[in-house]
């Protein structure tokens, strides 16, 4: 049990059986009335962010949780297999609990969050951003590039991601697989 003095962010709360992550939060301390907790809550499985308020001193459960790296192996009519790098162990994870899912290629390692005391596997994330070689892409026209003008391209997983003109086949990009979006050339 944890009170809402205890809170910061990226803290993980049970609430009415569902886990949230806390996004940010603000201790309120009115001229009038009593002092007050406002908080951002994330919903581990579905994403959503709620706003909550909890009145100052109430008492939470935190649920504590991990991360560890596991690889990515292959994926099947089961969902996406991983394996854990320190026990070897494989398990498998729906598409849905994967951030950045069409980015994710053999042999990548990404954040899986294990819930610590049950050992149920919430969600998978991977980093930030990843390199990834351009399949086919237009090639660009000299003059074009007059304004910010893009094209799309094909990833080697598959992936449509929207690059500049002057990306050409066979080149490594850096992507950012929490939107999709064209970071930099990879060096």
């Amino acid at each position: 049990m944890a009170s809402t003095a205890d809170f910061k962010n990226g803290m993980c709360l049970d609430i009415d059986g569902q886990y949230f992550y806390i996004v940010e939060f603000l201790h309120v301390k009115p001229g009038k009335g009593p002092a007050f907790v406002r908080t951002k809550l994330k919903n581990v499985t579905t994403g959503r962010v709620i706003d909550k308020t909890f009145n100052s001193g109430v008492k939470v459960d935190e649920v504590r949780i991990e991360r560890r790296p596991y690889q990515f192996l292959y994926r099947d009519d089961m969902g996406y297999n991983f394996m854990n790098n320190e026990t070897f162990e494989q398990v498998s994870i729906a598409k849905d609990s994967i951030t950045g899912v069409d980015f994710l290629k053999e042999g990548d390692i990404a954040e899986v969050v294990v819930h610590a005391d049950s050992e149920t596997i919430l969600y998978a994330e991977l980093p930030v951003h990843v390199v990834l070689t351009v399949t086919y892409t237009e090639p660009g026209f000299k003059g074009d590039t007059a304004t910010n003008a893009t094209k799309p391209a094909t990833v080697e997983t598959g992936a449509t991601v929207r690059v500049p003109l002057f990306i050409n086949e066979g080149e490594k990009i850096r992507v950012d697989t929490r939107d999709g979006s064209y970071v930099e050339r990879a060096k």
